[in-house]
């Protein structure tokens, strides 16, 4: 008999609640059900729920769903005590991570937390808001090599060959970590030798390389431009091996992009730079 395969699976159900944009909520919840590969799950987010009179209506969305075929799960991280309140009457089950952690907060810390909304991805801390806008600006101008303007006041310039997720990884590091990235792609002519492209020269211990698989390379470009020479197999693998050579000539750090999300590039390259100013302390 064939075992059942993803799509014979019933759907789970998964509701993320947050009275603030709810970032919170997924990224913890995400980190749990991916512990799941063989289950198959319809997210749903409910942000900025900030009245109780909000918190009564999806209440009614998420004991509907307890009426359904698949229990639903629950992912809370309201902060508002009187909307979080209201939310945890629903029948459904409810992992609520502001709850569970926040009471062994207050009494490690010995005392209460203000409990407001908005308090983590809002603009409470004005400088800190100000400063991550600045960095999207920077890496908006900096995108692609559109400008090679004060390349000196970036934190970070990601080179790779096209399509090879320079664009969303920059912008990831500028909006969550508030750092100047520059990204730089690496063409034809670049690739012809391993010397660094010349507005590089200056910049090779900030430089990040970005690689990829020819086939996922491939498959990428010919969505863009389908049946070119650019998205040819054999095409994606020349550029992907000489800019491995050029990384390793000027021993550049790689990521391997078509293992690993945004969110863990972003990670491993600020981890990076922390390494690197401890050396040069």
């Amino acid at each position: 008999m064939a075992e059942a395969g993803l799509d014979d699976q019933p759907v789970v159900p998964v509701f993320f609640l947050s009275d603030s944009t709810g970032i919170s909520a997924e990224t913890m919840g995400n980190a749990l059900l991916i512990q799941f590969p063989d289950l198959r799950f319809d997210r749903t987010l409910f942000p900025f729920i900030t009245t109780v009179q909000e918190a009564q209506r999806v209440v009614e969305v998420l004991d509907a769903a307890m009426d359904g075929p698949v229990t639903p799960l629950v992912f809370i991280t309201a902060a508002d005590d009187t909307v979080r309140d209201e939310l945890v009457k629903t029948r459904a089950p409810v992992i609520d991570f502001f709850a569970l952690h926040m009471d062994r907060v207050e009494a490690v810390l010995g005392q209460r937390g203000l409990h407001e909304a908005a308090r983590l991805h809002g603009v409470g801390d004005i400088r800190n808001y100000n400063d991550r806008m600045a960095a999207v600006e920077f890496t908006i101008e900096h995108d692609d090599g559109q400008s090679l303007r004060v390349l000196e006041k970036s934190d970070v310039i990601l080179i790779a060959p096209s399509r090879c997720g320079k664009t969303p990884t920059s912008m990831y590091l500028a909006l969550q970590h508030g750092l100047f990235v520059a990204n730089y792609p690496l063409v034809d002519e670049d690739l012809e030798s391993t010397d660094l492209p010349r507005p590089l020269l200056d910049f090779a211990d900030r430089c990040v390389g970005l690689s990829t698989t020819v086939e996922r390379l491939s498959r990428v470009r010919n969505e863009r431009r389908p049946g070119s020479r650019y998205a040819s197999a054999e095409q994606c693998r020349w550029e992907l091996r000489r800019a491995a050579a050029l990384y390793e000539a000027h021993r550049i750090p790689a990521i391997d992009s078509s293992a690993r999300s945004v969110e863990e590039m972003a990670t491993l390259i600020v981890q990076s730079l922390k390494r690197n100013r401890k050396r040069d302390r």
